[in-house]
């Protein structure tokens, strides 16, 4: 159990770490086209900040795969939420110091951690079928589609929907790795939630780096972490069988919710690039 908690905030910390490199290349980026761009995604990988960034993340999502297979969606989710606090204490390295409230936040998260972590049992158990499958792959077209949309909106709505958008492809992957029943590569190729993973993933990479690019960091990465926990934590509990240790619900409630809630404490460190790029000194943050 601990040992799939470690690979699960192993997973955040590569996350975090390249989630600050791959929004210094996205903002460096020339913008492209108006809305959602694919070709985003070919500008950025010639910078190879996003490219190292890359490999942090393909770490991270073994790491995170490994993490869904021992514990509940709803502990993992909430750990990855996490990322954030790492890439707050990273951002320092780019001459933004944190104040008081951040260094609460991140003491708020690892405690709310702790507290998942008493309470988690084993990953549920629940079969699923080709149904539920298909139906990931419905979800992954449908959001296709509300990205594409949002990403036509007026600056007010398109940056939290692309947020939301790009994090509810994040649980999709989520989802869709932990039903992945073998990692053997004859079963991955023949198993339609591998290319759920494939496809989900490069549109919440697409979705959630357009709206970095053009919008609030903060909103963004606010409505992400949202859509990446609740999102497939829900799914977890009410069509997977994840559970928690007899008498420990409350305990997983509460630590789920600190965590999450200081995470979009945190969540303007989705993107420090811009605090690096405007300032010559370190800044003391209220």
């Amino acid at each position: 159990m601990w040992w799939g908690l470690l690979c699960a905030l192993g997973a955040a910390c590569a996350y975090g770490v390249a989630s600050v490199m791959q929004s210094v290349a996205a903002r460096a980026t020339d913008t492209g086209a108006e809305g959602v761009d694919p070709k985003l995604l070919v500008r950025v990988l010639g910078q190879w900040k996003f490219v190292l960034g890359l490999s942090l993340d393909v770490l991270g999502f073994v790491a995170q795969i490994v993490a869904l297979h021992v514990l509940p969606l709803f502990v993992v989710q909430a750990a990855l939420a996490a990322s954030l606090a790492v890439t707050a204490v990273a951002a320092r390295f780019l001459g933004v110091r944190l104040g008081k409230k951040e260094w609460a936040a991140i003491a708020v998260v690892c405690a709310g951690l702790a507290l998942l972590g008493a309470a988690a049992e084993s990953e549920g158990s629940d079969p699923v079928g080709l149904g539920f499958r298909l139906g990931l792959i419905a979800a992954v077209a449908v959001l296709a589609v509300a990205g594409i949309v949002a990403g036509k909106a007026n600056r007010r709505i398109r940056t939290p929907a692309l947020g939301l958008v790009a994090g509810l492809c994040f649980g999709v992957v989520a989802i869709a790795g932990r039903i992945i029943p073998s990692l053997a590569p004859l079963d991955l190729l023949t198993d339609p939630a591998t290319y759920t993973v494939a496809v989900a993933g490069g549109l919440a990479m697409l979705f959630y780096a357009t709206a970095l690019q053009r919008g609030s960091v903060t909103t963004s990465t606010a409505m992400m972490v949202l859509g990446e926990t609740v999102f497939p934590s829900l799914v977890g509990v009410l069509a997977l069988g994840d559970r928690t240790r007899p008498g420990f619900a409350a305990v997983a409630v509460a630590g789920f919710a600190l965590a999450v809630a200081a995470a979009l404490a945190l969540a303007r460190f989705g993107e420090p690039a811009t605090e690096s790029r405007n300032e010559t000194k370190p800044t003391v943050l209220p």
